[in-house]
């Protein structure tokens, strides 16, 4: 049986956790929801504004991703899947780098 704490609660809306999520937690995401992803799924991380402050891990999301300002720094795009469903989302991003590929996106809490 899975530890509920070890497992990422969400609100209603399905928002991600306001908290910061432990080892444990990404222990838990790796061998369950992540196990299915490809090993050449890029990992890209959110970075502070001044690129020099840390914060806890605190959500996630499947994106895309393509380097747009440097060959180390870029945007996150959402799955194509994402967008056939949504086509206010379409509208949103109405032009997605060619280069972009499939990447998990680590957020931090603040």
């Amino acid at each position: 049986m899975t530890d509920p704490q070890q497992i990422p609660a969400t609100d209603p809306a399905g928002a991600p956790p306001d908290r910061p999520l432990t080892l444990a937690v990404l222990r838990f995401l790796v061998r369950t929801l992540w196990k299915e992803l490809p090993g050449s799924t890029l990992v890209v991380l959110s970075r502070d504004s001044e690129g020099n402050l840390f914060s806890p891990f605190s959500s996630y999301c499947l994106s895309r991703y393509a380097p747009t300002h440097s060959d180390y720094v870029g945007e996150v795009f959402p799955l194509l899947e994402q967008l056939a469903k949504d086509p206010e989302l379409r509208e949103l991003f109405p032009i997605i780098p060619d280069n972009a590929q499939q990447a998990l996106v680590l957020y931090p809490l603040d």
